[in-house]
C-alpha cells in the first residue's frame, strides 16, 4: 500500500492510495504513523470518499520531519571509491569497515515537482544523489539485526541533494548538505509487505533525460537491519526517522571534469516498485 502526504482543494493531508484511488487518512503523516502505532495499514482504511490519483497534488510523503534525516554516507563500494578519489581529504575516505553516518537538517522536505533552490550565490558545485529512504513505524531502540524489520513503516525515494564545495571548505557533511530544499523526497511511502527483505531493488537517476545512476539496493555496504540494530543500541530512533541509505556511483563529482547540476537542470530518482521523484533546479 502506498503511503502518501497530497494536497486537495487547497487542503493538506495524509491518505492512502492503492495507486489509482487516496483515501484521506490523518491530518498528516506523523499523525497516520502514530494511528498506526507500528503495525501496516489494512484494507480498512480504503474507505469513505475516494479521490482519483491525478486529481491530487503529491508533497513530500513527511514534508516536515520531527528530527533531521539520518544518512549513510559512501555505502555502495563504488561510490566510496570516487568519492575518496575526488575528496581526498578525510571525510571522504572510505568507511574502513564502518558504517559512515551523518545528519541532514530538512526544515521542510519537498516533494515531486518542487523546486531545488541552487543557492548558487553560495553554491558552485550543486550535485544529486539518488538514495533509498527507509521510514521507521514505530520507537526503535536497542532492537536487534532480526527485530528491524518489524520496525520498519516502509520505503520512498530520497534525493540528497548536497553543496560540494561547502562540504569541503568546512569539512564535514552537515552544512553542504542541509540547505533548503536540499532534501527531496517522494512520491509516497511504500509498505514494507510489498517487498522482501531486505529490499533488492534498482535505483537511478537521470539529469535531462541522460542516466548518470544505475544500480541496486543490493549493493549497499551496510544493509537495513545493521543501521536499526547498530543506531538503536544507543540512540532512541522515534516513528517517523527517515534513513537514507547512500547513494550509488555516478554523482556529478564522480565525473572527470565534475558535472554538477545548473539552474533549468531536471534531475529523476528513480527506484523500482516504489516510483518516481522529479525536481527542478532553479
Amino acid at each position: 500500500m502506498k503511503l502518501l502526504t497530497c494536497e486537495y482543494a487547497g487542503r493538506a493531508f495524509a491518505a492512502v492510495s492503492d495507486g489509482e484511488y487516496v483515501w484521506e487518512a490523518a491530518p498528516d503523516m506523523p499523525a497516520l504513523i502514530r494511528a498506526l502505532d507500528g503495525k501496516l495499514p489494512g484494507k480498512e482504511l480504503c474507505s469513505g470518499t475516494a479521490l482519483p490519483l491525478a486529481d491530487v497534488k503529491l508533497l513530500s510523503p513527511i514534508p516536515v520531519p520531527a528530527q533531521d534525516v539520518i544518512c549513510l554516507g559512501m555505502n555502495y563500494a563504488e561510490h566510496s571509491v570516487e568519492a575518496e578519489r575526488w575528496g581526498g581529504d578525510a571525510e571522504f575516505k572510505k568507511n574502513a569497515g564502518k558504517a559512515v553516518y551523518f545528519s541532514k537538517r530538512a526544515a521542510y522536505i519537498i516533494g515531486p515537482g518542487d523546486y531545488i533552490d541552487g543557492h548558487f550565490d553560495i553554491v558552485d558545485s550543486l550535485d544529486y544523489e539518488a538514495e533509498l529512504a527507509v521510514v521507521l513505524g514505530r520507537d526503535a531502540y536497542r532492537v536487534s539485526e532480526g527485530e528491524a524489520m518489524d520496525y520498519v513503516l516502509g520505503y520512498s525515494v530520497l534525493n540528497d541533494v548536497s553543496a560540494r564545495n561547502l562540504q569541503t571548505a568546512h569539512k564535514q557533511f552537515y552544512f553542504g548538505k542541509s540547505l533548503d530544499t536540499h532534501t527531496a523526497m517522494g512520491p509516497w511511502i511504500v509498505t514494507r509487505d510489498e517487498f522482501g527483505w531486505e529490499p533488492e531493488l534498482d535505483i537511478r537517476c537521470f539529469v535531462n533525460g541522460e542516466k548518470r545512476q544505475d544500480s541496486n539496493t543490493r549493493w549497499q555496504i551496510f544493509g537495513i537491519a545493521h543501521v536499526i540494530a547498530e543506531l538503536s543500541a544507543g540512540i532512541t530512533l522515534r516513528a517517523g526517522t527517515i534513513i537514507a541509505m547512500g547513494t550509488p556511483a555516478g554523482v556529478g563529482m564522480g565525473t572527470t571534469p565534475p558535472r554538477y547540476l545548473k539552474s533549468g537542470d531536471i534531475v529523476r530518482c528513480e527506484i523500482d516498485g516504489i516510483g518516481a521523484l522529479e525536481n527542478k533546479v532553479k
